[in-house]
């Protein structure tokens, strides 16, 4: 009998942008570079997936992802050792790979406001996609509600990441 079988493909973002989360963020960074893009919805973790090697002393965890680190020790019976100089490179682990084009700053909620007032008293343009602060009521600025759970934060993340670079 058949089974169903999967599809392994690298992440369809540009080097350096911001991860693809649905068929037309893919659309919007390859155009007509690609003749066929399945749409199969947006993903479901949203997040870049989690990168080990198995190529040293022990299984070594690269780079966090969609799939926690405790999760994939329980499979193996065995910690995730932290990557060091001599463990392989792994894609996303640049400062800057998955950097928005949109200027980022990562603000705790208790001084968002503090920070809003300065970039007020500079007259820049401010977006601020919010996990657990409500909208001030005099912020004029575009506000993105993000969800306070991990899992629905994760999903949204690189989706809001680009809206904000949308809307400049």
């Amino acid at each position: 009998a058949r089974g169903s079988h999967g599809i392994a493909a690298p992440s369809a973002n540009r080097f350096g942008h911001v991860s693809a989360t649905t068929a037309q963020h893919v659309l919007d960074d390859f155009g007509d570079a690609v003749s066929m893009i399945i749409d199969g919805g947006p993903t479901q973790v949203g997040i870049e997936s989690t990168i080990g090697a198995f190529t040293g002393t022990g299984p070594t965890l690269l780079r966090p992802g969609g799939i926690d680190a405790q999760a994939i020790a329980v499979v193996l019976g065995e910690p995730l050792l932290a990557a060091d100089a001599h463990a392989p490179r792994a894609s996303g682990t640049l400062a800057s790979h998955y950097a928005p084009k949109t200027r980022a700053h990562l603000v705790p909620s208790h001084a968002l406001l503090a920070e809003i007032a300065q970039h007020d008293d500079r007259d820049e343009m401010v977006a601020v996609l919010a996990r657990t602060v409500r909208k001030p009521p005099d912020f004029d600025g575009a506000w993105f509600a993000a969800s306070e759970d991990n899992d629905g934060y994760a999903r949204a993340l690189y989706s809001a990441l680009r809206e904000l670079d949308a809307a400049n």
